[in-house]
């Protein structure tokens, strides 16, 4: 069942509502998401439950055996390290078989033997979203070997937990320490809280269904037969691709985390405006949030991290990337893409700049300021009215009339923020009014910061008169000077 489908469209307020009418009950409350889950996963292939309701099963008895291994265990070898994995093998396992046997059986037969490999492929289905909940569950089992967490022993919760339908086929991959408490503990309605999960989801419809939809219009046309067109419709066609693949994936998050929220279920961000990066590594820490954390925690950092030598850091980040290009897709393409990655890694690993960029860029905001900017941006995107961009300092700008204050402010604002404001004017009038009495605080004559460009420059700029009001404010960001160029 797809989320912008007629049969999601009336499966969600029928399960809201009943699900609101078993009160404050948790287990018929998490009973019934369990049924509610099922039916929605099942809506592909009924097949397709026989293995999620596997996996949880193998899951949910590891955690329990890790936690509490007995004597006569113990005395066989069966030790907790065992019970884990147990789990991780069996788990992969699975994923291998139905999701990555029919790619390397191919690709051995066309590299060593040279002829039609049908014999050898299995053709299975692959069962949606096993990717997402495989890891939801490994890293269940992993979290309480560290002791990180205690083993639940209550298995509806558990089931709710692998199966929750909102993240089940698109993520978030959620982590057992931060879902599986909210499903052992009473929830309540909160108006408040679906309203805000109502427009998150309303927004992240708009994203999937008029963004990402629309762009691949015209990017499906172009892909399928890029020999038909010129160069220029395949670059148009490139930059709509990062829109489209943007919008459908961070649209699909959005739906699944508001949808979360009208059940009192809070889910963590997946994507936090990912393009505004300064660096291939902020990026990789603003996209697929819930998958990139997952690689850091449970395979990257058990490999040595970023406390071993640089060789090792270098060969521990194209594993990552590698398997991560996997985890994508069952192609080398997506293998290839994985080592590109890893290769853009390379200058920040080596001159240590990986963790340059930790804050939040545009925080609360559409779009970055210049401070987050001035310095390190490579780019500020302006809108499509053939502008150019704004640059960094050290790069050429698409409007030099603005180059030479818009980067100086960004840096004076830093500094220099306690200097008093530099007044429009004849100085000897500055404590007076128009009729030469004192001046009240609001009559006072237009104040610019001293790194304000001189209205001729912004005038000439679109040849329109710009209003005789503070641009560079210490709380005005690019939204606002695109506010301004763009009238």
């Amino acid at each position: 069942m797809m989320f912008n489908s007629i049969e999601f469209l009336i499966f969600l307020p029928v399960t809201f509502v009943v699900y609101w009418l078993l009160g404050r009950r948790v287990r018929w409350q998490n009973l019934f998401v369990v049924a509610a889950s099922y039916l929605f996963y099942g809506w592909w292939d009924w097949r397709f439950l026989l293995l999620i309701a596997f996996t949880t099963l193998c899951s949910y008895a590891s955690g329990i055996a890790i936690s509490h291994p007995t004597t006569q265990l113990r005395k066989r070898g069966l030790t907790p390290k065992f019970f884990l994995w147990a789990n991780i093998i069996l788990n992969l396992l699975i994923l291998c078989i139905f999701k990555y046997y029919d790619f390397f059986a191919q690709s051995f037969v066309d590299a060593f033997l040279g002829g039609k490999a049908d014999h050898l492929l299995l053709h299975l289905v692959l069962p949606v979203g096993i990717s997402f909940y495989t890891f939801q569950a490994l890293s269940y089992s992993i979290d309480v070997y560290r002791g990180t967490m205690k083993p639940t022993r209550d298995l509806v919760a558990f089931f709710a937990y692998v199966s929750f339908f909102p993240q089940l086929v698109a993520g978030p991959i959620e982590r057992a320490t931060s879902l599986l408490p909210q499903f052992e503990q009473s929830r309540q309605f909160d108006y408040r809280q679906c309203v805000d999960g109502l427009r998150q989801m309303l927004w992240g419809f708009f994203k999937k269904m008029v963004v990402a939809d629309s762009c691949a219009l015209y990017v499906d046309q172009i892909f399928a037969h890029p020999d038909w067109f010129n160069s220029t419709s395949l670059l148009l066609a490139a930059a709509l691709f990062t829109i489209q693949i943007y919008g459908d994936f961070s649209g699909y998050s959005d739906i699944a985390i508001g949808c979360a929220k009208l059940f009192g279920i809070s889910l963590r961000r997946n994507f936090n405006v990912p393009y505004f990066s300064r660096d291939i590594a902020e990026f990789w820490r603003r996209w697929h949030i819930s998958l990139t954390t997952w690689f850091r925690d449970y395979i990257y950092i058990p490999l040595g991290g970023s406390r071993v030598s640089k060789g090792r850091i270098v060969l521990n980040t194209f594993v990552i990337f590698l398997v991560s290009g996997l985890w994508h897709g069952a192609n080398w393409t997506f293998v290839a893409w994985g080592a590109y990655h890893a290769l853009l890694f390379l200058p920040l690993i080596l001159l240590g700049k990986n963790r340059r960029h930790t804050d939040t860029v545009a925080a609360e905001r559409a779009l970055p300021s210049l401070r987050e900017l001035g310095a390190d941006a490579a780019h500020l995107p302006v809108g499509g009215d053939g502008m150019g961009a704004i640059s960094c300092r050290q790069h050429r700008t698409g409007i030099p009339l603005l180059r030479p204050y818009v980067w100086r402010a960004a840096r004076r604002r830093r500094t220099n923020h306690h200097l008093p404001h530099r007044r429009m004017g004849n100085s000897r009038r500055r404590n007076t009014d128009d009729r030469g009495g004192m001046a009240q605080p609001w009559r006072t004559s237009r104040v610019l910061p001293p790194t304000a460009p001189p209205r001729s420059a912004l005038g000439e700029l679109r040849g329109r008169h710009i209003p005789n009001r503070c641009i560079y404010g210490d709380k005005r960001d690019a939204l606002y000077i695109l506010s301004i160029l763009g009238r």
